[in-house]
């Protein structure tokens, strides 16, 4: 995944939903404004649900060349047409980049650790993530985390964990490629096609 020209929205699926009910939804939100990525989360789905999870969700994103990345086995990433896979560690890399390929997105969790996203960026990773950068202070990170990696690294960041619109854009000004959104989205009140506006406008401080 190449570094993009500037920071861009990464969606991330509910914990449980309804496919049908929740695909509506979805589509709103890409044709809200520019989003780049769709996680789907399905580590907690059987390998049936998963399917039918997948196969809901992933034309959806695809007519609107938006990526799927599942959160979930890599064989199943591979067999249902996903672009790539999010791993919440960096073990089973080496496992998923095989059963995927070159050419598949693996994303890696590193949480607030600088070691893990070393880690995971000498392994090959296409991109990391750090966070959550907002809710218990004793658990977060900050946006010098952010700063520091794009010193360093060409690889993207991903910027997760408690971020909303009011306070999105210290992350962006940090050199955040993605931010990576869930509940404050999908939950906003007036539902996520102005949830991704809203985002895109505090993403490039529009009025």
């Amino acid at each position: 995944m190449a570094r993009p020209p500037r920071c861009r929205l990464y969606l991330v699926t509910p914990p449980a939903f309804e496919p049908a009910a929740f695909s509506r939804e979805l589509a709103v939100a890409l044709d809200a404004g520019d989003v780049a990525c769709l996680q789907v989360k399905v580590n907690d789905a059987s390998p049936e649900d998963a399917r039918r999870i997948i196969d809901a969700l992933r034309p959806i994103a695809h007519e609107r060349d938006v990526a799927v990345i599942l959160n979930g086995p890599p064989d199943l990433a591979r067999a249902t047409g996903c672009d790539g896979i999010h791993l919440n560690e960096q073990r089973g890399y080496a496992e998923a980049r095989r059963i995927l390929g070159a050419k598949a997105i693996v994303g890696v969790a590193c949480h607030t650790s600088r070691h893990e996203g070393m880690v995971a960026a000498e392994a090959g990773a296409d991109y990391v993530v750090f966070g959550p950068f907002f809710g218990d202070p004793s658990r977060c990170a900050t946006s010098d985390l952010i700063e520091w990696w794009g010193d360093l690294m060409e690889i993207p960041v991903v910027a997760t964990g408690g971020i909303t619109p009011e306070n999105c854009h210290a992350l962006v000004e940090a050199g955040a490629d993605f931010i990576a959104v869930s509940s404050s989205l999908w939950n906003h009140p007036d539902g996520p096609g102005a949830a991704v506006r809203a985002f895109l406008r505090a993403m490039t401080r529009q009025a």
